[in-house]
């Protein structure tokens, strides 16, 4: 092992390193607690207001158990916690401070390596990239799935199954009294969605990457399972530091092509492609929206998980999970990339079974052909626009329609229930001025609902289009992250009412049927929205912040050269 990075601080003979012992020795450890071990950075994301990580406190203390029985140091360090219901406008106009915060704590602080507590929408993807830039030993801990929500004999799946009783209630078809009791019972552990939303997706592709234990992430939060993984993390990372096991042995192209091939057997959240995206950036490795429509077109889709199947995590789990699914991907994926074992990928999962044919289709018998996204260019989207074609309706995966333009979410707020709204099931909904800059952060607003006066028709879903993203958890026929967006003059910004709008997933376009003359006319007569922020964190955002296509993650933090240890006087 080459000398302790953390050595720095605690050994030094000079007025600096007498502070630092006597700080340490300040909080209770003893010299022999800390002389000479390796510190490992314990980076939690608890909050009160992150219920889906409730239980990271006792995992933090699982984690140090497993941390003191290899011979290391543990300390814990709070970042962000980034609880996804509660953050507005969006837990990703901060999922780049989170990044700043990991990379500057493990900078700032005597620590010569960590572990990552994550697992909430943004948390995954903000602690790694984090982790990337700053480069010491680092290995991902996930929070695990909620139980499966109970109701009335029903299992109940949060964000899916949740947002479909809302529509029924909105249309009348539940009484107020029914959906407070299923409030009560749709999450009702710690732990993220259990649905295959951005959370379930997300701590996935980490385990698919090689940044967990491989089939950690599956692991349902309140199992005595995921404690025992825990304490294992806390082994394995002061492992790490021993052997000097870099993020840059996992972060490959073999590796981001296993995440992508596995984000499509999973039909995965359309989130992944920009937090892929911004991940593979910051390793300095070009990955981009048709690397993602290349291997969509090639995996099938073999997880039967809502909101594209029937399923919830804790069958997943109980069908043999990531390591089951892997084990039926053996020819697509690249078997030789490294994991945080330090074993292939193709070892960890050479002995995976599958317990339920049902859960975890086999080849033959796929949820779908294809994987669940789709890549769409055309006049509306230059830059790319994705689909969830494995939650869309198949009769709206090709269709034309005339565009009912909403200028933001308060304008759409303000007029979607109207019973004069001028829509119908043919309309295709514009949402525009909700992207990067434009919101800013890419709120999850893209899952606009349908109007009141459809839905008491019995419409469940029509054509979306916007420059916002969707909670992985949601459904229906909806294209997200258009660009360029509309704040910066991308084509949703030249759509007016009435305009026809045509979709085909199968050509992978979405057109505005508008002539080339007319858009320029449009184009020089407009100006952009006003800024929102003139001050602080989001004004800094807006301002650096890059399009979707780009993994929306700000210029100044992307691939370069490390930045200088610091100074210890």
């Amino acid at each position: 092992m080459t000398k302790l990075r953390s050595a720095r601080w605690f050994e030094a003979p000079t007025r600096m390193g007498h502070t630092h012992r006597q700080r340490i020795l300040q909080g209770g450890f003893e010299r022999q607690d800390f002389a000479g071990k390796p510190v490992v950075a314990i980076l939690s994301t608890w909050s009160d207001l992150n219920p889906c990580h409730a239980h990271f406190r006792e995992r933090a203390e699982d984690v140090k158990r497993g941390v003191w029985e290899a011979g290391g140091f543990p300390v814990e360090i709070p970042v962000m916690a980034l609880g996804e219901p509660f953050v507005k406008p969006t837990a990703m106009l901060y999922r780049s401070l989170l990044a700043i915060q990991t990379e500057e704590s493990l900078r700032c602080h005597p620590v010569d390596g960590a572990v990552l507590m994550g697992g909430c929408d943004k948390t995954m993807p903000g602690l790694l990239l984090g982790a990337i830039s700053m480069g010491l030993p680092s290995i991902f801990l996930p929070s695990g799935p909620m139980l499966t929500g109970r109701w009335r004999g029903q299992a109940m799946g949060s964000g899916t199954d949740t947002a479909k009783a809302f529509l029924d209630w909105k249309a009348g078809l539940m009484s107020d009294a029914e959906f407070a009791t299923l409030e009560e019972a749709g999450a009702r552990s710690p732990g993220h969605c259990m649905t295959m939303g951005t959370a379930s997706t997300m701590t996935a592709l980490a385990d698919a990457m090689g940044w967990s234990p491989t089939g950690a992430s599956s692991i349902p939060a309140p199992d005595s399972r995921h404690r025992h993984m825990a304490v294992r993390v806390g082994r394995r990372a002061v492992e790490l530091i021993r052997e000097d096991f870099r993020p840059d042995r996992l972060t490959t192209k073999a590796a981001f092509h296993n995440a992508i091939v596995t984000l499509m057997a999973l039909g995965g959240s359309t989130n992944a492609v920009i937090h892929l995206i911004a991940l593979a950036r910051r390793a300095g490795l070009d990955l981009g929206l048709d690397d993602f429509d290349r291997l969509s077109r090639k995996v099938p889709v073999l997880a039967d998980m809502r909101p594209s199947g029937r399923f919830l995590m804790e069958d997943f789990f109980e069908a043999g999970g990531m390591r089951g699914l892997l084990s039926r991907l053996t020819d697509l994926l690249d078997l030789d990339a490294m994991t945080i074992s330090g074993r292939t990928l193709g070892a960890e999962i050479a002995d995976a079974p599958v317990w339920s044919d049902d859960v975890i289709r086999p080849r033959n018998r796929p949820l779908r052909d294809s994987g669940g996204l789709a890549i769409l260019r055309g006049n509306l989207a230059p830059d790319g626009a994705v689909l969830k074609v494995s939650a869309a309706s198949p009769e709206l995966l090709k269709h034309a329609g005339p565009a009912l333009v909403f200028e933001g979410w308060a304008d759409f707020a303000a007029r979607i229930d109207t019973p004069d709204l001028p829509a119908d099931e043919n309309t295709v909904l514009v949402l525009r001025n909700c992207g990067p800059k434009g919101a800013p952060g890419m709120p999850e607003w893209g899952m606009m609902q349908v109007p009141k006066k459809l839905l008491e028709r019995g419409v469940r879903d029509i054509v979306r289009l916007s420059d916002a993203r969707m909670s992985g958890t949601h459904f229906g026929t909806v294209v997200l992250h258009a660009a360029p967006e509309a704040a910066i003059g991308g084509p949703l910004a030249l759509i007016h009412d009435g305009d026809m709008i045509e979709l085909d997933a199968e050509t992978r376009t979405i057109s505005l049927r508008v002539d080339a003359a007319e858009l320029d006319r449009r184009r020089a007569a407009w100006r952009a929205p006003e800024p929102k922020h003139a001050r602080g964190w989001a004004k800094i955002y807006t301002d650096r912040v890059e399009q979707a296509d780009r993994g929306a993650d700000l210029d100044v933090l992307g691939h370069g050269p490390a930045s200088p240890e610091p100074e210890i006087n």
